[in-house]
């Protein structure tokens, strides 16, 4: 009970320290309108494209419908890599030390932190799904409590890979530029604003887009949390759906134990 106690107690922290940051709530709720107004409306009317000749919709949904799921996933990387940023914070101001030095172990202290982060990264991607409605996107009770499921995986990954960049960068500054750095080529690069048709084989889309994109594309995780995602909300995968679950996990459980490692030497 008292370790047990001890992680509700960090995660609580984390939970009331961003509940308290205006600016972040802020930024989670405009940064989804921004999207699906602006990006998904604009867009909607030239969500086709011309392939071999012929003229068609490359996916049967709109534009809004197509990045709906990607706009969630937008939502939870901002907040689990920038609500690392508390490392760096607890560091300059002493939490840290204490933290380190009483009886809680090093990965309690850990997993407190980063459920703290992965809780307000996954309510942010819960502000998104308010918006189903009007981006047309209707799903089942089951479908979004498997979503949930993506969403707590994906968040709690990337909250650990938010530990890893703070233990590495000592200053809240450095620390702004390199995850935006970081975040932005990751979204962009994971089919999130343009589809791969699934129709087309390998070699038929390294005609329509170079390789090096393609390649890129595949080989990013955050492709996959995205294409799991699409299949819950709107049932459209441009991969393998087995896929997304298992790089999800995979990133959870590789992002962790990078972050228990550095944490530990800290």
């Amino acid at each position: 009970m008292g370790l047990l106690g001890g992680i509700y107690a960090i995660w609580l922290r984390e939970v009331k320290r961003a509940l308290r940051d205006r600016g972040q709530l802020i930024g989670g709720v405009s940064r989804p309108l921004m999207w699906v107004l602006i990006m998904g409306i604009g867009l909607n009317p030239y969500f086709r494209g011309e392939v071999f000749g012929e003229v068609r919709f490359a996916i049967p949904y709109t534009y809004i419908q197509f990045i709906f799921p990607a706009i969630v996933v937008l939502n939870i990387m901002y907040t689990s890599v920038q609500s690392a940023v508390s490392v760096i914070w607890d560091r300059e101001f002493g939490f840290l030390r204490e933290v380190l030095v009483s009886p809680l172990p090093r990965w309690a202290a850990l997993l407190g932190k980063i459920l703290g982060g992965t809780t307000i990264a996954v309510f942010h991607g819960c502000l998104v799904l308010v918006l189903a409605r009007f981006a047309d996107v209707t799903f089942t009770f089951e479908q979004l409590a498997l979503g949930l499921v993506y969403m707590f995986l994906l968040a709690f990954g990337l909250t650990s890979f938010g530990v890893v960049i703070a233990n590495h960068i000592r200053s809240f500054e450095g620390f702004g530029v390199f995850s935006n750095a970081v975040i932005l080529p990751l979204y962009f690069t994971s089919s999130s604003v343009f589809p791969l048709d699934p129709a087309l084989t390998r070699a038929q889309t390294l005609v329509v887009y170079p390789e090096w994109l393609v390649t890129i594309v595949e080989w990013n995780p955050i492709t996959y949390a995205v294409d799991a995602l699409r299949g819950t909300f709107i049932n459209f995968n441009q991969f393998n759906p087995s896929l997304g679950p298992i790089v999800l996990a995979v990133i959870a459980v590789v992002f962790f134990t990078w972050a228990l490692f550095d944490f530990r030497k800290a």
